[in-house]
């Protein structure tokens, strides 16, 4: 059976689920077999925090885990026998043996079985499950442009074996997705494929949540006069109304440009106005900031 997966990630079992990624993130980047080639214990805790993620990153499964009916490895917990009244967990009271729902069974099945008797049917040996095959593991990175569209991508297994994946809208940088029946074969079935994204940098937007950011160079008389700008958005060039008399530092907002959230929506882009002055000195630029300078000074004050 797997570790406590709140000891693997290093958290409290109060720990919210942003605290649970955060924890995830650190661990998995730590122990990635890609920064740790050769390295069999980094290895080993890579798959042993990304399993310990994959239980306490799904809520459902959590709640199931932290209620005490699946163990560390995602397995039912099989119940024990109801007790009688006087601890007894066949129930035999004064009375003798009574009534727990089996009969018609022939207990020495179900011992046999629980214990790797040879009289019962089962045969099973100790009475376990058996073995379901091991979940492999994997990275893909993406760009911005996978992340708010999707799309397909095919990875890459060390022993050769490829396999398709679709990204979702709105995937994020550390989210693993889990390909049912894709991984080792088992006898009791073929394991599951995880495969992490991680969303590379890209050079023009930062992201927060659904939302996309970006620095806008404008020129001196378009922040003066106001003016039609081109702006970069993930779809290609848009035209912006900058407004007259506008600032290093103002925001326009461009509604639905930016990422998609979990129910389809999607997020704007801000356009952060930079002032740029022409790369070449200006001789009239010059002239007229010299006059401005001895005739109309002014002082930039911080805003709050």
């Amino acid at each position: 059976m797997a570790q406590d997966p709140y000891q693997e990630l290093g958290i409290s079992r109060g720990a919210t689920p942003d605290e649970v990624r955060k924890a995830f993130r650190k661990l998995a980047k730590q122990h990635h077999p890609d920064a740790n080639r050769g390295n069999k214990a980094s290895e080993e805790k890579f798959k042993r925090v990304s399993g310990a993620f994959d239980l306490l990153g799904d809520l459902e499964k959590r709640k199931r885990f932290d209620a005490g009916e699946i163990d560390a490895d995602g397995r039912d917990i099989q119940q024990g026998f109801s007790r009688g009244r006087d601890g007894n967990p066949f129930n035999e009271g004064a009375g003798g043996f009574q009534s727990t729902g089996f009969e018609g069974v022939d207990l020495n099945d179900i011992l046999g079985g629980m214990f790797g008797g040879g009289g019962g049917r089962g045969g099973r040996g100790p009475g376990f499950a058996p073995p379901r095959g091991a979940d492999v593991r994997a990275r893909v990175d993406i760009d911005l442009e996978d992340a708010i569209v999707g799309g397909k991508k095919r990875i890459a297994f060390s022993d050769g074996h490829t396999l398709d994946i679709t990204i979702p809208k709105g995937a994020v940088d550390g989210q693993v997705l889990r390909l049912k029946g894709q991984g080792e074969p088992g006898r009791a079935g073929p394991g599951d494929a995880l495969i992490e994204i991680g969303l590379r940098p890209h050079p023009i937007f930062r992201r927060e949540g659904d939302v996309l950011i970006m620095d806008l160079p404008i020129s001196v008389p378009d922040a003066v006069l106001g003016g039609k700008v081109q702006a970069p958005t993930p779809e290609g060039s848009v035209a912006l109304n900058v407004p007259k008399g506008s600032n290093s530092g103002s925001i326009l907002r461009l509604k639905g440009r930016g990422l998609s959230n979990h129910a389809g929506r999607r997020g704007d882009l801000l356009a952060r106005l930079m002032v740029t002055l022409p790369e070449t000195p200006d001789d009239l630029l010059t002239a007229m900031s010299e006059d401005w300078r001895a005739n109309r000074p002014y002082t930039p004050k911080f805003k709050p």
